[in-house]
């Protein structure tokens, strides 16, 4: 039984863009300076509140950077992110790649920090099939904690067990500290804080099979 699991927003969606131009809907000019800022302010929310919904979150997290960047902000216009969010653009390379792991074997999941609904209306525009997914909503809190790996493990007892993912922090630390094979998609070129968390490195999804087999493989 072999597994790969996959971050969604940012891993295999678009999130950076998904945000820049939720925002210009509501504040024209804007989505690149209230982006940066909604980065450093979605984690303070969801360090501070673990068990609030996704969607909510990022209404917070949206008025926390607008306020930093003296953006003015609609009463209503906080949800723009929520309702956008199904229809952040999936990366080119994910339909070919996620087949190619499928036709080799390898059952596909997502640990992901949003909610149930949300991701489910992502599902569609994957059109790759996904047979398990963990949401924050289902465990109650976000990555980095480790509560999504751990709901995954206990659930479907996985032989060989391969994470990939965007994120150094929500994602690589704690498969690290799980001591699970991982895959890094650096796609924002960042250097790590620390080396020896990262064992493969790749700028985007393209040949991630063989990315994934050999990080299966043990050393040696």
């Amino acid at each position: 039984m072999r597994w790969v699991t996959f971050d969604v927003f940012g891993t295999l969606v678009d999130w950076r863009h998904g945000i820049r131009t939720g925002v210009e809907l509501v504040a024209p000019g804007k989505g690149a300076e209230v982006l940066e800022a909604y980065v450093r302010h979605e984690r303070d929310v969801q360090s501070e509140s673990p068990t609030m919904r996704y969607r909510l979150l990022t209404a917070e997290a949206l008025r926390r950077a607008c306020a930093a960047e003296k953006v003015e902000l609609g009463a209503d216009d906080a949800s723009v992110l929520a309702a956008t969010l199904p229809y952040w653009p999936v990366f080119p390379e994910v339909g070919a790649e996620l087949s190619a792991l499928r036709e080799a074997g390898w059952r596909l999941g997502l640990l992901t920090n949003c909610d149930r609904d949300l991701v489910a209306e992502t599902r569609r525009r994957l059109a790759v099939p996904v047979e398990a997914v963990v949401t924050a909503e289902d465990v109650g809190a976000y990555k980095p904690a480790t509560a999504h790996f751990e709901a995954f493990g206990s659930a479907y007892e996985p032989e060989v067990w391969v994470h990939v993912a965007q994120s150094y922090f929500h994602d690589m630390v704690p498969a690290h500290r799980l001591g699970l094979p991982r895959v890094w998609i650096n796609r924002q070129g960042q250097r790590p804080d620390d080396e020896t968390i990262i064992q493969r490195a790749q700028p985007d999804l393209r040949r991630l099979l063989e990315a994934v087999e050999n990080a299966s493989t043990p050393a040696g």
